[in-house]
């Protein structure tokens, strides 16, 4: 497993965001997480990718602790998160947001750059040509020069995608990069995540609403609700749990949903 979670607990006052959650993800694997508005999604990625504190309960990646860790600490360890709403330097073009995702460059360094120009302008030149791969591999070579403030909200979806090529990642949550995306551009997003996992052996866990886009991709899909893991299995093994119905649907939902179905039989 790349990653554990072990009894989590996230409150705010008297709120429990997660209450209680444990689960696994899997190397190797395209792992959905759903549930209904509320059931602490967003809350858990936000504990795993050290953007929140957790009140109790442990994270582990690859057995070792990572509980309460800052990003920049996950992030030097491979641990990537993407957010709902793109993060773009908007005035920057494609290549240079590309350019800045990998950290402790020379250029960055005032000594460096005075007495080791040679140094600087090499490691430039091999991340201009990572990033220049990363456009290519997403298709977006029509757009490097493109200021990113001025690109589509897929096509920032896919620069988001694109910066955790940049580094060597070791799993990346993408919390729900399928929103406000038009279906071409997100079959595009689509292609390139299961491409990044067949082709380079990316582990990702996502958090979406679109049900036929986890489908696609997804194997397994974990469920929550009301702060706590509820199941876990295919997307057909979930689509057909009463329970996940009950949690998207309420109770009466529910029943009328058995009761149509008892009636067209």
């Amino acid at each position: 497993m790349v990653i554990r979670v072990d009894d989590l607990h996230m409150h705010f006052g008297g709120l429990r965001a997660v209450d209680g959650a444990t689960l696994e993800i899997a190397e190797g694997s395209i792992t959905g997480l759903i549930g209904p508005n509320g059931a602490g999604k967003t809350t858990l990625f936000n504990v795993i990718a050290g953007h929140s504190r957790p009140t109790s309960g442990r994270v582990t990646l690859d057995g070792a602790d990572i509980t309460g860790l800052k990003p920049h600490e996950l992030f030097a360890r491979g641990v990537l998160r993407t957010f709902q709403i793109a993060h773009e330097f908007a005035t920057l073009s494609v290549r240079e947001n590309l350019m800045m995702v990998p950290g402790g460059q020379s250029g960055e360094r005032l000594l460096d750059a005075w007495f080791r120009p040679g140094r600087v302008r090499a490691e430039e030149a091999a991340i201009r040509a990572r990033a220049d791969e990363v456009i290519a591999f997403l298709g977006l070579g029509h757009l490097a020069e493109a200021p990113a403030g001025q690109l589509s909200g897929g096509q920032k979806k896919l620069l988001e995608l694109g910066r955790t090529m940049m580094v060597d990642a070791r799993i990346v949550f993408l919390d729900e990069v399928g929103a406000g995306v038009n279906r071409t551009l997100l079959n595009t997003i689509g292609d390139a995540i299961l491409r990044l996992n067949r082709e380079r052996g990316y582990t990702f866990c996502m958090i979406e609403h679109d049900m036929d886009f986890i489908a696609r991709l997804c194997d397994p899909v974990i469920v929550m609700a009301e702060g706590r893991v509820l199941t876990e299995g295919s997307v057909a093994a979930v689509r057909a749990d009463e329970r996940v119905i009950e949690a998207y649907l309420g109770r009466g939902g529910a029943r009328k949903r058995a009761a149509a179905k008892e009636a067209g039989a």
